[in-house]
């Protein structure tokens, strides 16, 4: 997701929070007096990055609560956002970015934010540029976050990686499973990705593509199919359907993988 991360509030705090622990941690007194007065500046009581912060909590911190309370946090969180001046925002933003170059170094952006994406699609939820599309599919999903049962998950800390191990990794990927459709290297590609975000990008993709697969799969029913071929396409249809409804699984990866290979080899015989 192409994401502006200086004009993220949320970013902006845990990049210096991190720039904070590896300043104690090196025992470097200088840099950590810096950190700590920027921080203080801008996200002390009241301040305007302070307030926006704390709506990005709300929505990345909450979990365990049922939906309906999930939907109306998120409604309130939201109109608590629009309520802030966005004039007042950009231009503290500015300040504390001209205040971390200045005084620390163009070095503190390339801080590794494990929750990176998560803060990108809060951001996105409050941002007026989002299209309705996508601000619909992060607000849902954020609502499934914060209802999800946590017992026993096991959640999977995202770690760096930099340019050149995941273009390896890519291009290993793609030597091996040189026989797969391409829709099904994306698929894969971004379920492989998902586990750091919150699937936020997989669920924007797969609503693009389950909503092809079905157009796809409904097209053939309605052909001059056996009627035995056609049972069984309509059995793919409301699976489709009925897995919109939940999480997805390494089940529905395959189902999703085998649905896609069906809908390739009826458009080859056509």
């Amino acid at each position: 997701m192409k994401h502006n991360k200086k004009r993220n509030t949320a970013f902006i705090y845990e990049t210096l929070s991190r720039e904070l622990t590896k300043a104690i941690v090196e025992k470097d007194a200088l840099k950590r007096q810096k950190v700590l007065s920027i921080l203080k500046e801008y996200f002390s009581h009241d301040k305007p990055l302070a307030i926006q912060l704390e709506l990005y909590s709300v929505l990345l911190e909450t979990s365990n609560i049922h939906q309906k309370v999930a939907e109306r946090l998120l409604h309130e969180t939201k109109a608590a956002h629009d309520h802030l001046d966005e004039s007042t925002i950009f231009d503290a933003q500015s300040q504390v970015i001209k205040a971390i170059n200045k005084g620390i170094g163009q070095d503190v952006w390339g801080n590794f934010v494990p929750n990176f994406k998560s803060l990108a699609s809060v951001d996105a939820i409050f941002s007026s540029r989002t299209s309705v599309k996508k601000r619909v599919l992060f607000e849902q999903a954020i609502v499934d976050r914060m209802s999800a049962k946590t017992e026993g998950r096991a959640d999977q800390d995202l770690k760096p990686l930099d340019n050149l191990t995941y273009n390896s990794f890519i291009q290993k990927f793609n030597e091996k499973y040189t026989d797969l459709l391409q829709e099904q290297k994306d698929l894969l590609n971004q379920y492989i990705t998902s586990f750091g975000d919150d699937g936020f990008e997989l669920r924007l993709y797969l609503n693009e593509e389950l909503s092809r697969l079905k157009r796809v799969l409904a097209e053939q029913a309605s052909a001059d199919l056996a009627p035995l071929l056609v049972t069984k396409i309509n059995d793919v249809v409301d699976y489709l359907e009925v897995f919109r409804r939940r999480d997805f699984t390494v089940g529905d990866l395959n189902k999703v993988l085998k649905t896609q290979e069906l809908v390739q080899e009826l458009a080859t015989n056509d």
